[in-house]
């Protein structure tokens, strides 16, 4: 190797950094000719004087795009040895591998101007303080980017193009494979076939992608996996199917028979600390760069496909859906407060006896209702509806309308023949004209182009007519089923969840319009044709307690207790919404759902004093009285709950007794017993 002046004894008493580089994990097992010629560069950095010790090669970016520095391992710690003083050059095969990023290469460029670091490729040394150097330097990182961009460009557009025709090979799911003529078909082992079409059919059958899961579980079915790396890449592994495999499935269109190419997009992020991200988005279908139908057998049709997805994002609780549920609530995931305008969530018991529907955020004007008073009232309603006469009225609807459609049908192919009859005319008059006569060949042509795209809009007419044309069902099926739909609802054999469905297909959603202290309830049902209806009816248990005990507790609340109270229903034959009879729990929980509380200045007798007023005459805690009165050691009555202590000298002189009795109570100055009003409050404290 020729010497340079360039290299000085400093840089030989630092280290000496050879980068080696591949973009991609391909490049490092394709082209290990290019990969030896940079880790032979350790020799050339031996022969320039540096000694095998100083040499340190970095190989971290093997496989890594030089696009970005922050994201190379092997670029941050050569950053970072140049900050530290500890590098004299730093050599790579070309100075594309230090970065194809302009703003990297030219950071790296002032960093080792700073630290009098030499760059050496295979074209000479660079020294940094040099400014022909950093001119040249400069000259060809900005050529190494430019030239990645049209290296990106041309062999995107060939993919482009490839993809267009539908040519463009990529990695197949499972399920798929490229024949001889390099076409796609389905995998000639029959096993992985009938995987993919009992996946498929158990999807259509349950409806949901856990219920599939759950499906191939139960009878112990594997599903097929495609390895795609590694010594078996290309092989196919069995194992238990995962509910984010049918996921993938599922919203994958090449099992519709489509080509797809181009449905994510690059995202780059910068990080506070300076960190570029690259990620993958997903593109709207209409964004989409190929989308080729009918390209290959599919498993599934493409309406189908389109029919799945909307299924799947009707499942999607996290985006606000609310699909059908196991449980009996049949108006679960459809029904509405009226009250607040939320929606309506579903309570069931801990025996599953009792089910109950209630706002997920209450307000104060809420109420609950049991799940059987609703329920009932639209299933009856939908029974009504759903009948032989509705139903002929409905078809005979729908006959009008598919009449309708067929003559604009009629008219749309109409208009493309006329269409096509111009286009035709126009390109015959355009082939008669002498080319010499430009004046008339320009204006003929101009006409002509202007047909092809009158012919272009009536045929696109006609496929968006074709593709709105409605599917009326058979006449007589529809008739049987409407005959045989109230069997068919109470038979033992239908599920909740297909009642719900069922119901769901007709009816689009329910309010509940509750009113406090109303024994009916107000239900509003909204069809999928728009129309509404608003059914009342009354509200029923188990739970409801009758107006008549109701009224009792309303009159007697404020001067009796739960026991007196629950006497006199008991008394008077009333029984609790569960057909029970009547206890002081009950009536307390009939007082706190209806606020019937016992006032503080409830009717007493004269001369009684509660608890704390006997408290502070005595000159001691209050506590100290509430353990005599559990023990029954002083005299005290009880009424709605509440102590109430009738004083008198007597009364007075044993408490009095008590405490002196007592070593541990010391009593605090004492009040007139006499200042007390002779109708005081009695204490809250249940005896």
């Amino acid at each position: 190797m020729k010497p340079t002046p360039k290299i000085t004894a400093s840089h030989l008493a630092r280290l000496a950094i050879v980068y080696v580089r591949q973009s991609t994990s391909a490049q490092v097992r394709q082209n290990t000719e290019s990969t030896q010629r940079q880790y032979g560069l350790a020799a050339t950095a031996a022969e320039y004087g540096w000694l095998a010790e100083q040499i340190v090669v970095v190989d971290a970016d093997l496989g890594v795009s030089g696009r970005f520095g922050a994201e190379r391992d092997g670029y941050r710690e050569i950053v970072a040895r140049l900050c530290m003083g500890e590098v004299g050059a730093v050599f790579g095969l070309e100075v594309s591998r230090l970065g194809r990023s302009n703003a990297d290469l030219t950071r790296l460029m002032e960093l080792a101007r700073l630290t009098d670091t030499l760059l050496i490729d295979t074209d000479g040394v660079y020294d940094l303080a040099d400014v022909n150097d950093r001119i040249l330097l400069g000259l060809k990182g900005q050529m190494s980017e430019i030239e990645l961009h049209f290296l990106l460009g041309r062999l995107h557009g060939a993919k482009v193009a490839a993809a267009s025709r539908g040519e463009l090979r990529h990695p197949l799911p499972v399920g798929y494979v490229y024949d001889d003529d390099q076409q796609v078909v389905k995998d000639p082992d029959e096993q992985v076939r009938r995987a993919m079409e009992d996946l498929f059919a158990e999807f259509t059958r349950t409806g949901s992608a856990l219920a599939t899961v759950r499906a191939f579980d139960q009878t112990g079915r594997l599903f097929p996996q495609r390895a795609w790396a590694g010594a078996w890449a290309g092989t196919i592994k069995w194992g238990k199917l995962t509910h984010a495999r049918v996921a993938q499935v599922l919203k994958n269109p090449t099992y519709a028979g489509v080509y797809t190419f181009g449905k994510t997009r690059e995202v780059r992020k910068v990080l506070p600390d300076g960190t570029v991200r690259s990620t993958r988005r997903a593109r709207a279908r209409a964004e989409w760069t190929v989308l080729i139908e009918d390209h290959h057998e599919g498993y599934v049709t493409w309406q189908e496909f389109l029919a799945t997805e909307a299924r799947l994002a009707a499942n999607n609780t996290r985006r606000g859906a609310r699909p059908v549920r196991e449980g009996t609530a049949l108006c679960q995931g459809i029904i509405m407060c009226g009250t607040c305008g939320g929606r309506v969530g579903t309570s069931y018991s801990r025996a599953g006896r009792k089910v109950t529907y209630k706002c997920a955020e209450p307000t104060t004007g809420c109420r609950t209702v049991t799940a059987d008073t609703v329920d009932d009232a639209v299933a009856t309603l939908l029974l009504q509806t759903v009948t032989s006469q509705q139903i002929q009225v409905a078809l005979a609807t729908a006959d009008e309308v598919a009449d309708r459609q067929v003559r604009s049908h009629r008219a749309a192919e109409l208009a493309l023949e006329r269409a096509r009859y111009e286009s035709d005319r126009a390109e015959r008059a355009f082939s008669k004209v002498e080319p010499e006569n430009r004046l008339v060949a320009r204006t003929l042509e101009s006409r002509w182009e202007a047909k092809l795209a009158a012919l272009g809009e009536a045929e696109a007419a006609l496929v968006a007519a074709r593709a709105v044309k409605p599917v009326v069902p058979d006449h007589n099926a529809l008739q049987a089923l409407a005959a045989d739909l109230p069997r068919l609802w109470d038979a033992p054999t239908t599920s909740p969840r297909d009642r719900k469905r069922l119901l769901r297909t007709l009816i689009a959603d329910v309010t509940l319009l509750l009113e406090p202290d109303s024994e009916v309830v107000r239900i509003g049902v909204r069809w999928h044709t728009g129309a509404a209806e608003e059914l009342v009816v009354e509200r029923r248990g188990p739970g409801r307690t009758p107006p008549e005990a109701l009224a009792i507790v309303r009159q007697y609340g404020a001067t009796h207790s739960n026991a007196q109270i629950a006497k006199m229903l008991n008394d008077a034959g009333l029984r609790t919404g569960k057909n029970l009879r009547f206890t002081p729990r009950h009536v307390a929980g009939v007082r706190g759902i209806y606020q019937i509380f016992t006032p503080r200045t409830m009717a007493v007798q004269d001369g009684e004093i509660s608890v704390k007023q006997a408290a502070q005459i005595l000159g001691i805690p209050a506590d100290a009285i509430y353990n005599w009165l559990r023990l029954g050691q002083v005299p005290a009555n009880t009424r709605a709950g509440r102590w109430c202590i009738p004083w008198n000298p007597q009364t007075e002189e044993t408490y009095r007794q008590k405490v002196a009795n007592s070593f541990r109570l010391k009593p605090r100055p004492q009040l007139e017993s006499k200042s007390w009003p002779s109708r005081p409050e009695c204490d809250k404290s249940k005896p």
